[in-house]
């Protein structure tokens, strides 16, 4: 166990930029983690954002809130801020695509019904999301102007951290999920064990937060789109077309007893600049279900997979007034590269969640190892994927 867990210490870290006691963030002289382009990869075909992360789509916050107490709990909650505003009455189209319906996904039926956002968009563990959903209606009923609403559609993601956290404690409390959402910003996003990551498993590895960004050429728009997961599944890694999961031994169906058969969860969350509808929104989430076969997912049938996209354009933000309001409308024939900017940013994103993972040890001393960079920078080398 690294000594920055500090067992038998409770202790909160919140990201970013405030701590309590020790942070939980690892020791990176003795576990220097990586990202994919750190490696030398460049997947797909189009140009990130600057930061590489949702947060490239102008006006998207996040904010994180990793929870490390004792030896048991290891979880957090993952805020996502359309832009920093009012968002209930400045509301941003919305859709929701469902790959594989095993999860609890709150206040999914309201934003397929009207096709938009009122709320942040929280990600946290499975038996956290009514704590979660709980804490953002009271902070939003305390905003200013919202004395006279009398109800909120809180949307909350979950992936089930429990191999690692003492799930059934269901410790997140309110003034987590206050600090993620209150503490968001633009910027970096840290990825790996951290917030909502921090319990979470991938491809037999540790899991976690990741990020990654597509920018359009302006022939095409020069749209932007960021995508950020919360990986927690099985399957066989794959990295820029090479089977790692397989080469290193670490796969679903192995043959081994009680072998990983695929189930876990995954949330991701899909944010553009671009002007589209609520009904081309749901085409550009399913789209994210590509991107993520890509990295080896199959969505086995415990796997909940979920994709939430909305549109951070002005011009089709919609207010919670009664009047007729002009709306943008990107074609459908525009759409295209948009779709193969999010099935690339995804594909980034899930491989990020898992290089940046730390090791992390649990309750009952379960321990999930990271994914081994020399031997994964070795398969890559040899197959001609970095220099």
């Amino acid at each position: 166990m690294r000594s920055t867990f500090a067992l038998g210490l409770a202790l909160l870290v919140f990201t970013p930029a405030l701590a309590l006691g020790q942070s939980s963030a690892p020791d990176m002289a003795d576990d220097p983690r990586t990202d994919a382009r750190e490696l030398g990869l460049r997947i797909g075909i189009f140009e990130t954002g600057e930061h590489n992360a949702i947060t490239d789509v102008g006006g998207v916050r996040v904010g994180q809130t990793t929870l490390v107490e004792g030896d048991g709990v290891r979880t957090g909650v993952t805020a996502i801020l359309p832009h920093g505003g009012d968002l209930f009455r400045d509301r941003v189209p919305a859709a929701i695509h469902v790959g594989n319906g095993f999860g609890k996904l709150v206040g999914i039926t309201q934003v397929r019904e009207l096709g938009e956002l009122e709320t942040p968009i929280l990600l946290t563990c499975t038996l956290c999301v009514w704590q979660a959903a709980d804490a953002m209606v009271d902070w939003m009923l305390a905003r200013p102007g919202m004395e006279e609403v009398r109800s909120i559609n809180p949307v909350v993601g979950e992936t089930n951290d429990g191999g690692l956290n003492d799930i059934r404690s269901r410790p997140l409390r309110p003034e987590h999920v206050v600090t993620a959402l209150e503490e968001a910003s633009g910027g970096a996003v840290e990825q790996g064990s951290v917030g909502a990551g921090t319990g979470t498993r991938a491809f037999g590895w540790k899991g976690g937060i990741g990020t990654s960004s597509r920018v359009l050429p302006g022939s095409l728009g020069g749209y932007r789109v960021g995508i950020l997961v919360q990986s927690n599944f099985g399957g066989l890694l794959t990295v820029d077309g090479v089977r790692v999961g397989e080469a290193l031994g670490q796969y679903s169906f192995r043959g081994v007893v009680e072998a990983d058969e695929g189930d876990g969860s995954i949330m991701i969350v899909i944010a553009t600049d671009a002007p589209l509808s609520d009904r081309n929104l749901e085409r550009l989430a399913a789209r994210a279900m590509m991107g993520l076969a890509r990295t080896g997912s199959f969505a086995g049938n415990g796997s909940g997979d979920y994709v939430i996209a909305f549109s951070t354009a002005e011009g089709v933000r919609r207010s919670s007034g009664e009047g007729v309001p002009t709306v943008e409308d990107l074609p459908n024939a525009a759409t295209s590269a948009l779709f193969q900017g999010v099935v690339e940013a995804t594909e980034e994103a899930v491989i990020n969640s898992v290089l940046r993972a730390t090791t992390v040890t649990g309750v009952g001393g379960t321990t999930s190892e990271a994914l081994p960079l020399d031997e994964l920078r070795e398969l890559l080398r040899e197959a001609g994927r970095i220099p």
